[in-house]
């Protein structure tokens, strides 16, 4: 009788432990998941976002203490609806238990993408500003990125070069440097300066093709602003994109006229880069 018990016990314990584990709290689950990614990072470094659309193109190691940062904004939210409701107990802990659900998580990259939204607008009216100030307007297009990751200044590509060549030319000196007194009020941004050109063949013996010419024009602009603007050679990036990113149809005059350009972007501090 006793050794039947025991056995009666054991099988009893047994089937208690697999039906414990049979069932699966999906919602705890999903909040020990989170947590655990916190801990080691939300991101691997490369271009990833939450939620829908991006966020951040180039990674967010250079954003800090994003874990503190969305749960605190995420409590924050949580706690700012329940004032209004009047139902808000700071000494409640079940108030801001929400706080740390996925929801939350979305709330908190949405008030980032406002952040940068408010900050590239405020980019913009300074550059806006200083390109009116210093009598720019014939030489240079603003834009601002779609996504609120940058301010651009955009340049015709026969202001700055000859055709086929990557000098800049003697004229063109003074409005670039201009530009250069514009950036230097960014100092600790990335600043990045890209060139483009049309769908044309090269003929030059220079050049192999548009990639190279795009490439080397972009780089001498960079280093004429760095030598002759000061700018920290760290933060400014340059890249040639050739014909693979026309604005305009590379089927007309205009159209190429238009291509042939030079992109100056300036990052805001909330862009990763």
């Amino acid at each position: 009788m006793n050794t039947f018990a025991d056995l009666m016990n054991l099988l009893l314990c047994f089937f208690v432990m697999l039906f414990a584990m049979s069932e699966v709290d999906a919602e705890k689950f999903q909040n020990i998941s989170i947590s655990m990614s916190n801990s080691f990072g939300i991101f691997d470094g490369g271009g990833k976002a939450f939620g829908e659309g991006p966020l951040i193109s180039s990674g967010i190691s250079q954003l800090n203490n994003l874990d503190q940062f969305t749960t605190d904004m995420g409590k924050q939210s949580h706690e700012t609806k329940i004032e209004n409701e009047g139902e808000y107990d700071p000494t409640t802990k079940e108030n801001t238990e929400d706080a740390d659900s996925p929801g939350s998580l979305s709330e908190a990259l949405e008030m980032m993408q406002k952040k940068m939204e408010e900050v590239s607008g405020e980019m913009f009216g300074t550059v806006e500003e200083l390109t009116n100030e210093y009598n720019l307007g014939d030489y240079v297009e603003l834009s601002i990125d779609p996504e609120f990751r940058y301010i651009q200044l955009s340049m015709k590509g026969s202001i700055l070069f000859d055709s086929g060549r990557a000098d800049i030319l003697s004229e063109a000196r003074p409005i670039l440097s201009k530009i250069g007194d514009i950036l230097s009020n960014f100092e600790g941004y990335t600043i990045e300066v890209i060139g483009h050109t049309d769908n044309v063949p090269m003929t030059s013996p220079t050049f192999k093709d548009n990639n190279w010419l795009s490439s080397a024009r972009a780089l001498n602009a960079a280093e004429f602003l760095i030598d002759n603007n000061k700018l920290n050679p760290q933060n400014v990036k340059y890249s040639g994109r050739g014909e693979y990113e026309p604005v305009a149809d590379n089927n007309t005059s205009d159209g190429r006229a238009k291509n042939r350009r030079i992109e100056i972007r300036i990052f805001n501090e909330y862009s990763g880069r």
